[in-house]
């Protein structure tokens, strides 16, 4: 087991919850958070573990690579993971290069920084670089196929897809060309703490707070496999423990749901908390339940974007078998915990919404 991580983009969603999952798990361990602090990235992410003398954070690039190379130099790093990635499929439709600049070029400057420096210092033994990627790599699936296994030819259909499938291919080339040891992990839809509010179920969520429509593409029968984060960084952590060098796994959470279901279960929980706690009626007197009114009367059905893929499903069986995974997080109770969390942590996302989050660094 890694004894000092880098973890790219240990400031974003997945990343921050990843960081504190380790320091929680792991307190001996070193951490060093890269993140560029792009919109994407709140040190307020990492507030819960900021004063543990384990964690150091820099701010800076992926892209560049002498910083990352002084990095694994002076914080002796033996194991990379990667998650820092533009990852908003809306976005890399109206503006693909940021996508491509970060996760295709990004990846590439880690890859060749981990490969100079650990061949500089004694060599690859000891040492992992782990990728961790998207299940949108494989395309989309019809209702009858067979779920996303690791056998399954990519087909990207978004210029995210593309550009994570890149990274993909990268990474999967410095190990058979270089030997460079990496694993990558391709996940399903994630949800929980800290996810930035352009994301469906944040985004339903305060919107049913603030009483504005929740907006649904198309007919809202696109299907999901949801996966609770934390079901997400015990699956990067088996990787990293027992993973096959060279191979890739599939964390998924065994939990399709169509879009549309998938809002209604929230407006459910919503309406039930609301109930529970009468306190919220004056916290939020815009929300549809705190005037006797259901949240789902605000679902608004809008044209669906390009491209939009029909369904993801993530097949776990390798990640299961070889490595004893299994998601321990049903989804009616995560999801009813991740809108907990964020009613009990309104400063977090009223920053977010004000922007005033962008003043805060490292």
């Amino acid at each position: 087991m890694m004894q000092n991580a880098l973890v790219t983009g240990g400031a974003g969603f997945i990343g921050a919850n990843f960081v504190q999952y380790l320091l929680r798990n792991h307190e001996d361990r070193k951490i060093v958070v890269l993140d560029a602090l792009t919109y994407a990235g709140n040190v307020h992410n990492l507030a819960p573990i900021k004063e543990n003398n384990n964690l150091f954070c820099i701010q800076g690039n992926i892209c560049d690579q002498i910083l990352v190379e002084k990095i694994l130099v002076e914080h002796d790093i033996d194991t990379v993971i990667h998650f820092a990635a533009e990852s908003h499929v809306d976005r890399s439709i109206t503006g693909p290069d940021a996508f491509i600049e970060s996760n295709i070029i990004g990846t590439h400057s880690l890859l060749k920084a981990a490969r100079k420096v650990w061949s500089d210092n004694g060599g690859f033994d000891g040492k992992l670089f782990h990728h961790v990627s998207t299940d949108e790599v494989y395309g989309t699936l019809g209702p009858e196929d067979s779920a996303f296994s690791e056998s399954t030819p990519y087909a990207p259909n978004s210029p995210y897809a593309a550009s994570k499938a890149s990274s993909d291919h990268l990474v999967r080339a410095y190990h058979h060309t270089y030997r460079l040891p990496v694993t990558t992990s391709n996940c399903s839809n994630n949800y929980g703490p800290y996810q930035f509010p352009e994301k469906l179920l944040p985004l339903c969520l305060l919107n049913i707070l603030a009483g504005k429509e929740l907006p649904i593409y198309g007919d809202g029968q696109q299907i999901r496999d949801w996966l609770h984060v934390d079901d997400h960084c015990r699956g990067i952590e088996l990787i990293l423990r027992q993973g096959a060098l060279g191979e890739t796994y599939n964390i998924g959470g065994n939990n399709e749901w169509a879009n549309i279901d998938t809002v209604t279960l929230l407006c459910d929980i919503v309406d039930s908390l609301f109930q529970e706690g009468p306190e919220l009626k004056i916290r939020y007197p815009s929300a549809p339940p705190s005037q006797g009114v259901l949240s789902k009367s605000l679902i608004t059905f809008v044209t669906d974007r390009p491209g939009h893929d029909v369904r993801y499903a993530i097949d776990a069986t390798k990640i299961t078998r070889d490595l004893g995974y299994t998601p321990q997080s049903g989804f009616q109770d995560g999801l009813k915990n991740t809108v907990q969390w964020y009613l009990d942590n309104e400063a977090w996302w009223k920053a977010v919404q004000d922007g005033s989050y962008r003043r805060a660094e490292f």
